[in-house]
């Protein structure tokens, strides 16, 4: 394995999350997942129990592969970040050991000038320090 720069790769994943150019947008979804890259999202627990109350085994959302992974980024910039309710942050450094990087993150509500919500990112790399799995773990 390459070494990596996990904080440089935090960076520029979060910076993927409030991109307002498609463009950029596609072009860092590229960089930063590996082309079969997965992004696999545990959901808000309210979300989780309207799942499983319609008979679903696991309430998990998941997109592969950079057309679904921009696609993923993309409506979660608009409708988050583009209105300027949000910005999302880094809270936590990156940790790393191995092919694994950890860090939380921050959706920081612009009006009322704090952070409102958040979660866990895990993000498993493959040997070119692309993400080949990034689990969302939303708090």
């Amino acid at each position: 394995m390459s070494a990596i720069d996990a904080q440089d790769l935090i960076e520029r994943y979060i910076g993927v999350w409030n991109e307002p150019d498609p463009e950029v947008r596609r072009k860092t979804v590229h960089e930063v997942w590996a082309d079969d890259g997965l992004h696999i999202l545990l959901p808000p627990q309210e979300m989780h129990e309207r799942a499983v109350g319609l008979g679903f085994a696991t309430a998990a959302l998941e997109a592969r592969g950079h057309d679904e992974l921009h696609a993923r980024v993309t409506r979660a910039y608009e409708e988050f970040v583009a209105p300027g309710t949000y910005v999302f942050r880094i809270q936590e450094a990156a940790r790393q050991l191995r092919d694994v990087i950890t860090f939380r993150w921050e959706s920081f509500h612009t009006g009322e000038g704090q952070a409102t919500g958040g979660g866990l990112e895990f993000l498993v790399v493959d040997e070119d320090g692309r993400i080949k799995v990034d689990y969302q773990f939303v708090d």
